[in-house]
């Protein structure tokens, strides 16, 4: 597609862990494309959900918060943040309407401005969950911030405005022909979706119990023609307490999980499947160069 007044570009959002960038990812466009939970620090790779409409088409990339790194792979997931932000058109800062701009908003604010190329935008999220006096508050503070091509609240949630934020990104993007075919959603394989799909579940279940030391990789899929998908998959953790945790008493956690987890596949693949999941123990995992490698960081 390449008529006239056609635009298209790569949209980033950043924010604080938790603030809410995998669920509008979602919103925006219209299906799952980001895993989501109720803990900080889910997403670990750029996500590229394709938003499309009769003017334009939105490749959002949802990258994993910015944070201070305490280990190997927190550096990683810190450097694929900055080689994205340097390559998109245009950041969406994301600010929840719930709480007061703080030190971690105006740092990541003093971040993207190094990134000249890219338009900023402020995103006042979770406007569903604050009163007017609040969202008006939020938007005072986050004006204060520094110089934004456009300020706008929303709610994935309940949807407000969200129509308002397209048509407003769509409108600060290059002209551009489609950068994805029309029936694409996603960018991803299917492999890291499924394992994504796996660590989703697995992170909702385990709730506070255990940290982000979890990873999820696809040993082998066969399927015979006609007949039920069989998956095979690794939960990796880097101790044996928690193995213990998600394998749970009688393995009655694990089976949960494989539950969820199976429900969410069969959904993306439109099939029946099988699914094998076994848990792997990799010592500090997070720490070591080759593992990391290994478990595809």
């Amino acid at each position: 597609m390449s008529e006239d007044g056609f635009r298209a570009g790569f949209v980033t959002l950043v924010g604080r862990p938790n603030v809410g960038k995998s669920t509008l990812t979602n919103a925006l466009a219209g299906h799952k494309v980001a895993i989501t939970s109720s803990k900080p620090q889910t997403t670990r790779r750029t996500i590229r959900g394709i938003v499309h409409r009769p003017e334009g088409q939105i490749v959002l990339v949802d990258t994993p918060g910015i944070h201070r790194p305490r280990t190997l792979l927190g550096k990683r997931l810190n450097e694929l943040v900055e080689s994205t932000l340097a390559e998109v058109d245009l950041i969406a800062h994301l600010i929840p309407a719930t709480e007061k701009v703080g030190p971690g908003d105006r740092h990541i604010r003093e971040t993207i401005s190094t990134f000249p190329r890219a338009k900023k935008v402020a995103v006042v999220t979770k406007t569903d969950q604050a009163s007017r006096d609040q969202i008006g508050e939020r938007l005072i503070e986050v004006d204060a911030m520094g110089e934004w091509d456009l300020i706008i609240p929303v709610s994935a949630v309940t949807g407000e405005q969200l129509d308002v934020l397209v048509r407003e990104l769509l409108a600060l993007l290059p002209h551009s022909p489609a950068l994805y075919p029309a029936e694409d959603l996603y960018d991803d394989d299917q492999n890291t979706r499924i394992a994504e799909l796996i660590r989703e579940a697995a992170l909702e279940d385990v709730r506070d119990e255990l940290p982000h030391s979890l990873a999820v990789t696809i040993e082998e899929r066969v399927r015979e023609e006609g007949a039920i998908e069989k998956i095979f998959a690794n939960v990796v953790v880097e101790r044996d307490s928690q193995k213990r945790i998600i394998i749970g008493t009688g393995g009655e956690r694990l089976k949960r999980i494989g539950s969820d987890a199976r429900a969410e596949i069969e959904a993306e693949l439109g099939h029946r499947v099988y699914l094998s999941l076994h848990v792997r123990v990799e010592k500090e995992w997070q720490r070591d160069a080759k593992k990391l490698g290994r478990l595809g960081f």
